[in-house]
């Protein structure tokens, strides 16, 4: 991730007049027409959550207690193909540039079943199946001056505190007004107000309820080894967010390194919605405990010699609950323990992880790479009082061919073992084994 210290920002200023004299990107356009480009990026995921220890998908009641008393399907299994295509003009000439982005999203049900939906790669039809095809089609205008864009209209973000998630068939949207500004070499500052958030099985323009999310950030490389960001959210109705980042990576000799990652979030919880919440309790109805802040940080060292990395990372939350996310994006999880299937981001949890990589194109392989991970938590606060545990594995494999006709196609097969004891399993997930085959061919028609 890219990175700045607020410190460092008076000294950047200074330095920007001289950077400025530099050609802009606008001064560089070629026209709306010339530095245009279209791509159809096509996606097939089958997915699998194979429950464990006696639980399942679709609950089974008894008519008379309402106990559960089996499972219609021991398991979810779904294949989707999810198909994109994105239209990015150029911007028109002079000084104020201008353009405009399109964008297709569609996926198509290859299998599924009322027993075995609920991977999050379709919409629900009002039987219970995965929806057989569904599309959605936007855009935004944007406008450019030297080195800054303003966007407005449908569009993909990519912020610590607003990140718009690509973990299934499609990615979800936002729709707001989204400004970048990189004037000053090193420099990335950036602001926004969204109205609208689409989800990954959504149509609709803000399935997901997101009233509104205000969100400013700045990055900043220091050095060409270490880079800081700092990023807020203001999302209505729900908390405000904070969010910092330090990176260094530091040579020890050829083809060896040492990286640190150092993330945190700091959340404050609306006060409207932790009383909606506990009503909602009141009421029978699951809800959230009365709480108002969470803290949670990642610090992550990583050593690369040649082909092969290894990883350390360790995870802290804590204040009154655990760290949330979703209204402001499915991928607002910006944490070196945020994996296949946990997140390892309950209430007061301590985690760790160690992770292995293997890059094959060092041995004659290229496109072809390893990676496994183990994360264990622990200390976690839970709803019965007794301390929660989890753990995780992780295995990835994967190809992308590197040249001829198919050149960018790739295959990467995904399996997760999660496993957790009773008072987790209660207020989180049953355990499950996880596992992907995801198959991406990125097609650039212009």
């Amino acid at each position: 991730m890219q990175v700045m210290k607020w410190s460092a920002l008076a000294l950047a200023v200074t330095a920007g007049t001289t950077q400025l004299a530099f050609a802009s990107a606008q001064s560089e356009s070629k026209g709306f027409v010339e530095d245009s480009s279209f791509d159809i990026f096509n996606r097939a995921l089958y997915m699998n959550r194979d429950f464990r220890n006696g639980a399942g998908n679709i609950a089974i009641e008894d008519p008379v207690t309402e106990e559960v008393i089996g499972y219609k399907n021991g398991y979810r299994e779904e294949t989707g193909l999810g198909i994109r295509l994105l239209f990015e003009s150029g911007f028109t000439q002079g000084t104020v540039g201008v353009g405009v982005d399109a964008h297709s999203l569609s996926s198509i049900k290859l299998d599924s079943g009322r027993g075995r939906h609920s991977n999050g790669l379709f919409d629900t039809t009002d039987e219970g199946r995965g929806d057989d095809t569904q599309t959605e089609v936007g855009g935004a205008i944007k406008f450019r001056i030297s080195d800054t864009v303003l966007k407005y209209g449908n569009q993909f973000v990519a912020s610590p505190v607003l990140s718009t998630d690509d973990s299934r068939i499609l990615p979800e949207t936002v729709t707001g007004t989204y400004l970048v500004s990189n004037e000053i070499e090193g420099l990335e500052l950036s602001a926004g107000r969204f109205t609208g958030l689409s989800s990954q099985v959504g149509t609709e323009r803000d399935d997901l309820e997101l009233k509104s999310a205000n969100i400013v950030g700045a990055s900043y490389a220091f050095t060409d080894n270490f880079s800081g960001a700092i990023h807020a959210a203001d999302v209505e109705d729900y908390w405000k967010k904070y969010y910092g980042n330090l990176n260094y990576n530091l040579p020890l000799a050829e083809e060896q390194a040492l990286n640190f990652d150092f993330n945190i979030y700091k959340t404050d919880y609306d006060k409207s919605y932790i009383e909606s919440a506990t009503a909602d309790e009141d009421n029978g109805i699951p809800g959230v405990r009365e709480s108002r802040d969470n803290t949670i940080w990642s610090l992550a060292t990583a050593y690369s010699l040649g082909a092969h990395k290894f990883t350390l990372a360790y995870q802290r939350s804590s204040g009154d609950r655990g760290y949330d996310y979703g209204v402001d994006g499915g991928g607002t999880v910006w944490l070196n323990n945020s994996v296949q299937f946990s997140d390892f981001n309950g209430e007061d949890e301590k985690s760790w992880q160690v992770r292995y990589d293997l890059d094959m194109a060092s041995y004659g392989v290229p496109g072809l790479s390893f990676m496994t991970r183990y994360l264990t938590g622990d200390d976690i606060t839970t709803s019965s009082g007794e301390e929660g545990k989890e753990h995780e594995w992780n295995f990835e494999t994967k190809y992308v061919i590197q040249e001829g006709a198919a050149k960018d196609l790739s295959f990467r097969l995904r399996h997760a073992i999660w496993r957790a004891n009773d008072a987790y399993n209660a207020d989180y997930a049953p355990d499950l084994n996880d596992t992907r085959l995801i198959v991406e061919y990125p097609l650039d028609v212009l």
